[in-house]
């Protein structure tokens, strides 16, 4: 018997589902996980942990475990992406219009670009100690975890669920699986279809894994009469210029899939493609602006037609 929960928190819808006999009292303790993490890792809240870390650039701070945690990780898929995701384009997100909650933001404004975009720095110019747990950030750097906290969040709660049963939290799109269903049954998740909102082009048949989806289709705006979108590309500072309307990949966890999902539509459909060959452990779903789809191999195995 499934038992689920649904709520609002990072700026998204959160479920939360354990396959149980007895309905897990766990499950009701979700909704407090996300409301700590986010009080500790929204840029949008002006008192959150992170805020804090932003203002006091130049000076070193010591910081949560949660905070130190997401740090690592981001810090970890800038390497591994090479530089292609990274939490240093904060700049660059506030002045592409990007400066408060989606719920609220207006989806026209007047242009504050100006032809300018500032330079996207790395994490590499930002000084830690492991051992303290401190962070020092550079005058001119400042943090925007959006590219893996939910993803992160959603990994920590199905982990925390599956002494319960199996376990799927979605936040978002980002999605964690820990554990089988009965008799070894996959869970079923809709892939969207980016043209036509509501509908889904597929349905992935999933056990323990981690599934997320990068799209510029939806977190949308227009700014000077020109359309503006959240994913940043760090080469440029500027929302990412590809063909890629939305990419999805299935990985072992689901903050590695919300990177490799980044780092997909940010390549662009080609070097995507070719990215793909050199990483065989991820599978990906790739819907291009033309209306083109493509496929790894591998993806096949999980795909069944939502038709």
């Amino acid at each position: 018997m499934n038992h689920s929960i649904e709520f609002r928190a990072m700026g998204c819808k959160i479920t939360a589902i354990v396959e149980s006999d007895h309905n897990p009292g766990l499950l009701q303790q979700v909704p407090a996980w996300f409301e700590e993490w986010e009080a500790c890792l929204s840029r949008f809240r002006p008192n959150s942990e992170l805020s804090q870390l932003n203002r006091a650039a130049g000076c070193p701070v010591h910081v949560s475990e949660t905070l130190w945690q997401v740090f690592e990780v981001a810090l970890q898929a800038e390497q591994e992406s090479h530089g292609l995701v990274t939490p240093t384009v904060l700049q660059s997100l506030l002045a592409a219009g990007y400066d408060r909650s989606f719920e609220i933001l207006p989806r026209e404004r007047e242009s504050a670009l100006g032809g300018w975009a500032p330079t996207v720095g790395t994490l590499a110019e930002v000084s830690w100690d492991a051992e303290t747990h401190s962070l020092c950030l550079p005058v001119d750097v400042q943090l925007d975890f959006g590219g893996v906290a939910k993803g992160w969040a959603a990994d920590q709660a199905a982990k925390r669920l599956a002494s319960c049963g199996a376990a799927l939290v979605c936040a978002g799109g980002d999605i964690s699986i820990r554990g089988e269903l009965a008799a070894g049954e996959r869970w079923p998740v809709g892939v969207d279809d980016p043209f036509h909102p509501g509908e889904s082009l597929y349905v992935l048949m999933l056990q323990s894994a981690g599934v997320a989806t990068s799209g510029t289709d939806y977190r949308r705006w227009k700014q000077g009469g020109q359309w503006n979108h959240h994913i940043i590309d760090p080469r440029t500072g500027l929302p990412a210029q590809t063909d890629i309307l939305a990419a999805t990949v299935i990985a072992e966890t689901a903050v590695q899939a919300e990177v490799a999902a980044k780092v997909a539509l940010l390549l662009g459909s080609h070097q995507a493609a070719d990215w793909f060959e050199e990483n065989p452990q991820l599978a990906g779903l790739l819907v291009l602006e033309n209306g083109d789809q493509f496929f790894t191999k591998n993806m096949e195995s999980f795909l069944w037609s939502a038709s």
